[in-house]
């Protein structure tokens, strides 16, 4: 390859980073895979929905040979194999008997015996509303059941685990049925309450329509009779969603800001020479209120995507003072929202860019942040692993921890997060698979994008194992980069792929893997 090849493939990139920034206009609600869980939630909810044939024929066309559906993993499988079970299997009681759909309901339950009544050793990651989730849907696969006598063996039901039981559950629907509001994060997972969701009086749609940027809730909201006014807005979010991927919905939509933050400085970080519309800029600034911004209307504001956008909006050129973010802090970290229920090393490594970036850009005012940057950074470096990786609640793979964190301390840690750095690397090099690639499950663009981007940011000294890891792993971005088939590794209710994100992400490290071949330096 000439010098000319290598600066044409340069410029491809930096024209390919235009196209995913003109399409962030252009598809303003965001860029998402499609859910099997959300998926067989609108199969049961809204039959009358445009699309419910073809969404009952992803669910088939999607089961493991195994009868899953899902990661790998039982932990992750659990949720999208209860949830398209249980949806065929409504399929199956509404539309009378089919040979395909009983197959696969057949063989989803077994599957589901297996691992909950057969004694499988269930260890559930850290995904929202998992806890009651799980519980919900293994009681409507046992009415069915119990609805559909002869059609399995007599008397068998699905058996919830100790930490499924269901009791809080029950509660939060005894004090909605009494009046009470439901927490607004909540209303991500608001089918989980069943039929007292239908037309409560008490939750009003987004300006988008959507009831907690999700299809799932949004579908409890209106229920399984069609609505008579077609310009419905809950109906109108729903049937725009679903025109998306001809059926199939995503788990959460809108995930406007969230894209948006996390896309853009990407791109900016890795130093692709793009231009960004006004329009763009604005959507983040005018979206942080008291509380900072969230991913998208529905959803409550949260430090990681507020976060997100304070970072984008200081490499954008147009810095915004970081105090909002204080009102996440806790004593030791700063939580996604306040009253988490566990912790995030990728939304503090992200609080750190923001407070870090912010007092670069505005050297005068950055003894005010001096006292926070060293906190964060201190957590991080204290909640990395024995073999120099982090890992997150909101991601599967190690690689986003760590390219989160690694990046963030090298930037803006100081002298004191040095060798929090040079562990990271050293696991970097120690991981990386015999075909370059790095991933958790199999070798991905993705994980890969993120390897290269902490090999090629964080400065290491240059070695022949370093160099040989780079042009490696460059190699087998190469090959993978415009695959369709990417992994969904991001946690939801179900794992999701965040379309636009992840080619943001391996945009910026195919440009940063180039910009050595062409003598632009490190």
């Amino acid at each position: 390859m000439t010098v000319d090849d290598r600066t044409a493939v340069i410029l491809d990139t930096t024209a390919a980073a235009q196209e995913l920034i003109a399409g962030l206009i252009s598809e303003p609600w965001g860029q998402v895979s499609p859910s099997v869980y959300e998926t067989g939630r609108l199969v049961t909810l809204t039959p009358w929905l445009t699309g419910h044939v073809q969404r009952i024929e992803f669910l088939l066309a999607s089961q493991r040979p195994d009868g899953g559906w899902g990661a790998p993993q039982i932990g992750y499988a659990l949720v999208p194999t209860l949830s398209a079970t249980e949806g065929i299997l409504a399929a199956l009681r509404r539309h009378g008997p089919d040979p395909r759909l009983r197959s696969a309901a057949d063989r989803g339950l077994r599957l589901l015996f297996r691992w909950l009544n057969g004694g499988a050793e269930l260890t559930f990651p850290d995904m929202p509303a998992v806890e009651l989730i799980s519980p919900y849907l293994i009681a409507l696969i046992n009415e069915h059941l119990d609805s559909m006598p002869g059609e399995w063996q007599e008397g068998e039901r699905l058996k919830p685990s100790a930490d499924m039981d269901g009791a809080v559950l029950t509660l939060i629907r005894e004090r909605l049925v009494a009046g009470a509001d439901l927490p607004e994060k909540l209303l991500h997972a608001l089918e989980i309450v069943g039929d007292a969701a239908r037309g409560l009086r008490t939750i009003r749609t987004e300006p988008t329509g959507t009831i907690g940027a999700s299809p799932a809730a949004t579908a409890a909201w209106l229920g399984d009779r069609e609505p008579s006014d077609p310009s419905n807005p809950a109906r109108w979010h729903l049937e725009t969603v679903v025109a998306r991927h001809g059926g199939p919905v995503p788990c959460g939509l809108p995930i406007t800001v969230f894209e948006r933050a996390w896309v853009l400085s990407g791109l900016i970080r890795a130093g692709i020479p793009v231009s960004v519309p006004p329009e763009l800029v604005l959507s983040l600034t005018t979206q942080l209120g008291p509380l900072g911004a969230s991913a998208a209307a529905g959803l409550p504001a949260d430090a990681d995507t507020t976060s997100g956008a304070l970072y984008a909006l200081a490499l954008l050129g147009a810095p915004h003072p970081p105090d909002l973010l204080w009102a996440y802090e806790t004593e030791t970290h700063f939580c996604t929202w306040p009253g988490e229920q566990g912790l995030s090393v990728s939304t503090n490594a992200h609080v750190l860019e923001a407070f870090g970036e912010y007092s670069s850009l505005r050297p005068d005012s950055a003894a005010r942040y001096t006292a926070t940057i060293a906190k964060v950074s201190a957590w991080l470096c204290d909640r990395q692993l024995a073999d120099g990786s982090w890992q997150d609640r909101w991601h599967v793979s190690p690689y986003y921890a760590t390219a989160s964190s690694a990046l963030a301390l090298d930037r803006h840690g100081g002298p004191e997060s040095a060798e929090a750095v040079r562990s990271a690397l050293r696991w970097l090099l120690a991981t990386q698979r015999a075909d370059g690639s790095w991933g958790l499950w199999e070798g991905t663009a993705e994980e890969t994008a993120y390897a290269l981007q902490v090999l090629l940011l964080t400065r290491p000294a240059s070695s022949p194992a370093y160099e040989e890891a780079v042009a490696r792993g460059h190699a087998s971005l190469l090959r993978s980069a415009d695959r369709t088939d990417q992994p969904a590794l991001w946690h939801d209710k179900d794992l999701y792929l965040p379309t636009a994100i992840v080619r943001g992400t391996v945009l910026a490290a195919l440009h940063l893997a180039q910009r050595p071949i062409v003598g632009s330096g490190r």
